[in-house]
């Protein structure tokens, strides 16, 4: 089967007054305000479509834009492009969850799923009004999902009382089209995995080195197994690419420097509070990190190393290069069983974007695929 290449549908335009600020700022950890810009959606939906990516993923955090809204928008302003919208379990009830589905799905011909979340941050989800702690929103994702597909799949109106939700004579009045490819799931953990082993079709693994990413792989395809199901792989992947691989080694080493700079100048405050930082400071990764795990260090100097951490180590595991370049490594990838590669590179300019469809058209190339295998 032919790779599945991903991009990615924002709200708006990156923060940055010109091409080379937003270039850069990308890889600063997101701000919490995010407007809606409907001509951004439309045309960076339509220019991934026109150079050769097969779908998208529409991202969620508790003050962007409704995914559901910034996903139909983009598949209204396509024929072809499918998308993967994020959906964070908890803030809506399963059965208001399906039927947006469902009725995404049939308005779009079949090009939508939803990517299922349970929310990386405590503090985010919180303000959202979800107080759960992470181990409970498993056990409530369990519930969630079997109800989701079982009223999708209701034929008689169902009855459910459990240990979250209770419905009572429910019955959607519309199917998605059959064989409609509709739940991914990413969580990394083993409750993590068996959610996607059960209930999803499609499953993405963190972006760990090759090794890892195999082994990770070959659980998750087992706990499918175990339940009679087969799963499709996803794999993020950070790319910086150039016309060489000496100007793409430059082009990343100079994104790093902008960013830096940009994130904690004078419009630093914007990005301290970002939920990246969050998730960081919850996992205790954020260098260094604050006396209360779940609060905001308000303290410049802190919240700028925090920051640059971030940056840095957005960056770190970037696949760089020409190309040409790119695509041998991504190749490795699909080798080791990855069937959607969801590349992560920022599109300011007309150059970018002739990279990005060189880079598309060497991974549709046989020729390195057969020498990758």
């Amino acid at each position: 089967m032919e790779l599945e290449l991903r991009g990615g549908v924002r709200a708006a335009p990156v923060a940055g007054r010109t091409p080379a600020e937003r270039q850069a700022l990308r890889w600063a950890p997101d701000p919490r305000e995010r407007t809606a810009d409907p001509a951004h959606i439309a045309r960076t939906a339509r220019e991934l479509e026109e150079d050769g990516l097969d779908s998208a993923l529409v991202v969620q955090s508790s003050s962007w834009p409704d995914p559901w809204a910034v996903a139909g928008w983009a598949l209204a302003a396509t024929t072809r492009l499918r998308i993967a919208a994020a959906h964070r379990i908890g803030t809506t009830s399963p059965t208001a969850a399906a039927r947006t589905l469902a009725t995404l799905d049939r308005l779009s011909g079949g090009r939508i799923s939803a990517h299922l979340i349970i929310g990386s941050s405590d503090a985010d989800v919180a303000r959202d009004g979800d107080t759960l702690p992470k181990a409970e929103r498993y056990r409530r994702a369990d519930e969630y999902l079997s109800l989701l597909t079982r009223y999708l799949a209701a034929e008689d109106d169902l009855d459910h009382h459990g240990e979250y939700y209770t419905v009572r004579a429910a019955r959607s009045g519309l199917r998605p089209h059959p064989g409609s490819e509709l739940l991914s799931f990413g969580g990394s953990s083993p409750a993590g995995v068996d959610l996607a082993a059960r209930y999803a079709q499609v499953y993405a693994v963190p972006p760990r080195p090759l090794p890892d990413t195999r082994l990770r792989i070959a659980a998750a395809r087992a706990a499918a197994t175990r339940h009679g199901r087969t799963l499709r792989i996803w794999r993020h992947v950070t790319v910086v690419l150039a016309d060489t691989d000496t100007a793409a080694q430059q082009h990343l080493r100079r994104l790093r420097r902008d960013a830096l700079r940009l994130a904690t100048g004078p419009d630093a405050a914007r990005y301290h509070d970002a939920v990246a930082l969050d998730r960081d400071r919850e996992r205790g990764t954020a260098d260094p990190g604050t006396a209360d795990p779940g609060a905001v260090d308000r303290d410049p100097g802190t919240a700028a190393t925090q920051v640059a951490a971030y940056i840095r180590r957005s960056l770190a595991g970037a696949y760089t290069g020409s190309p040409a370049t790119v695509a041998a490594r991504i190749n490795l990838l699909r080798s080791a069983g990855v069937d959607i590669v969801q590349l992560d590179l920022p599109v300011e300019t007309d150059h970018d974007r002739a990279l990005r469809r060189a880079l598309v058209a060497q991974l549709r190339d046989p020729v390195p695929l057969r020498r990758a295998w």
